[in-house]
């Protein structure tokens, strides 16, 4: 599988449903380059790297997570630098985490088929929590490059960061806009909100944790069809 370049600063490596593998991101600046999401193993962390190495692009010096889900976030002790998570999600991995040292890995892949073909041959589930932590908000400027990272309320999770990139005219969603897991279901009131937060961004491109580059008035028609 392939980088597909998004935008000028931006490269998407793309999500693939068998093994739940979401969009990873890749955001070039002058001075350094950063990811987005960690990817749901070492093995998935690792082909992206060579992904980036076949475009001669620089490892990330950092990647931020999006929320906790295990996809987004179980390839994290295998990435290039260091890890930002707003402190929810740290919360989240480090209970995930003492449970898997408490019950096993068994519970953790009867959870879902494409859990299990991540981890077919009895490859180790590694959970480790993020090297930085921000609550609320954090500019970043990978040099030439600002770069907004903040918390927004979502249906999907109370942990959800966003990442907007305003040079790019470009807003990563993660899962952001989804049901809640297990039952997918979406609790209308943070969907509303959510669809204001992207109204006010107003970017060019949404991008989605498991699907192709969007249009905002396609997100926000998607989050408001419940109403009514």
């Amino acid at each position: 599988m392939k980088l597909n370049r998004l935008t000028e600063r931006v490269w998407v490596y793309p999500y693939e449903e068998k093994r739940d593998r979401p969009n990873l991101s890749y955001i070039r600046g002058d001075n350094w380059s950063l990811a987005v999401d960690a990817g749901h193993s070492k093995e998935h962390t690792r082909e992206f790297y060579r992904a980036l190495e076949e475009e001669g692009l620089p490892m990330p010096k950092l990647t931020v997570i999006t929320h906790w889900h295990w996809d987004h976030t179980f390839g994290m002790h295998a990435v290039h630098g260091l890890c930002l998570a707003n402190d929810r999600t740290n919360q989240y991995l480090d209970a995930f985490r003492k449970r898997l040292e408490t019950e096993g890995t068994a519970f953790f892949l009867e959870m879902d088929e494409r859990i299990r073909n991540e981890y077919e041959d009895g490859k180790p589930v590694v959970v480790t929590p993020a090297d930085l932590v921000f609550r609320g908000e954090m500019l970043l400027d990978a040099g030439d490059c600002p770069i907004r990272v903040f918390q927004a309320e979502a249906p999907h999770t109370d942990d959800s960061t966003l990442i907007e990139i305003p040079g790019e005219k470009l807003l990563i969603l993660g899962d952001c806009t989804g049901g809640a897991f297990p039952e997918w279901t979406v609790d209308q009131t943070l969907a509303d909100k959510l669809a204001q937060t992207v109204r006010e961004i107003n970017p060019e491109i949404c991008l989605p944790g498991h699907w192709t580059p969007l249009s905002p008035e396609i997100i926000i028609q998607d989050l408001l069809e419940g109403e009514g």
